[in-house]
């Protein structure tokens, strides 16, 4: 009753209450941390980081990462491959009799992307001292630890990643990330990784101007049309001050400020992963980022590469993730150095 009373009571301030799960996972991983041994303390643990732990990070991360919030962003629990439609919700059955052309056909509106080929590493130093502060201060650390680790790797990579190229000679050259947005999915380099999409100059967005760019997504691989009810812009913070916010505000007869005028409905993005003078344009349901503790549970192993000081130990934490557009004419990369201010007629 006493810790119902308190959880109650904690809950009112916003503070996160743990599950029985959680705390007996957190209880283990002190001591474990605490140990003569940690490193074997860790490796033989018997439980593994709770699923709510995880969810709870991704729901911090949407939140206060927007591109994360408005991208088909999953979290994939133990799996290590991800199923996936790259259709545009126009599955359509097939007349007539059975045939394999027709099975064909219909299978190849899905994709798969392995987990395991690209990874997210959260790493940090703990002092033993902080251990003992009990399993509600370890969860809010653990949290922070990952969320520090997951976030803007993540958003880097939805944009820039380069996705997965081995042939370098020097293992350290290898890349293993996403394949971001400005990536041209046509060109791809096995030293390099996929380069990036020509920009497009853009100098005003005008409908017409507007309309033409949304038209540049309107047809998907296959040729077919699409639907354009609303895009996506992602801008580096300066660009937007100094470039999207002029071209897209004006001042009413009233003596306010209309924000945001669109031809469009767009959701405006600003991310500093974003190069200056550019943006990226498209439509944010195409892409697909996947993250997951993987194969190990997220387990939190102890690292011996890195003992910054006497009393404190570095830890890490390893994820899977990757992510993908579902196509090539999903996003375009725009040169809005030129852009202009809104000037009403």
């Amino acid at each position: 009753l006493v810790q119902s009373s308190d959880n109650q009571i904690l809950q009112g301030r916003g503070q996160r209450v743990l599950t029985s799960e959680e705390t007996k996972y957190y209880q283990k991983l002190a001591e474990a941390m605490k140990s003569t041994n940690p490193k074997q303390a860790l490796e033989d643990m018997d439980v593994v980081m709770p699923e709510t732990v995880i969810d709870t990070v991704f729901e911090d991360i949407t939140e206060q990462h927007p591109l994360l919030g408005v991208i088909n962003f999953q979290n994939a629990g133990a799996l290590v491959e991800w199923l996936y439609s790259t259709q545009d919700g126009r599955h359509m059955a097939k007349w007539g009799k059975l045939t394999a052309a027709a099975v064909k056909e219909l299978s190849a509106g899905f994709d798969s992307m392995k987990l395991s080929q690209t990874s997210l590493i959260a790493f940090v130093p703990v002092a033993r001292a902080m251990l003992d502060l009990g399993p509600v201060w370890l969860d809010r650390f653990i949290r922070a630890m990952l969320y520090e680790g997951i976030a803007n790797g993540l958003e880097y990579g939805v944009i820039q990643g380069r996705g997965i190229a081995e042939g370098a000679v020097d293992a350290d050259d290898k890349i293993y990330e996403p394949i971001g947005m400005v990536r041209n999915l046509e060109d791809f380099d096995i030293t390099d990784g996929y380069a990036k999409k020509e920009a497009i100059e853009v100098t005003e967005f005008t409908p017409v101007a507007y309309g033409q760019l949304a038209a540049e997504l309107a047809v998907n691989r296959n040729g077919l049309p699409r639907p354009v009810n609303q895009v996506l812009l992602v801008v580096n913070p300066v660009d937007y001050l100094t470039k999207v916010m002029p071209a897209t505000v004006y001042l009413t007869p009233s003596g306010a400020y209309a924000r945001d005028i669109f031809p469009i409905p767009t959701t405006v993005v600003q991310s500093a992963h974003v190069e200056q003078n550019e943006a990226v344009f498209g439509l944010a349901d195409r892409y697909v980022a996947v993250v997951g503790p993987g194969t190990n549970g997220g387990r939190i192993e102890q690292s011996d590469h890195a003992l910054f000081f006497e009393r404190e130990r570095a830890y890490i934490i390893e994820l899977y993730g990757n992510g993908k557009p579902k196509d090539n004419t999903s996003f375009i990369v725009l040169d809005i150095e030129n852009l202009t201010p809104l000037l009403p007629k």
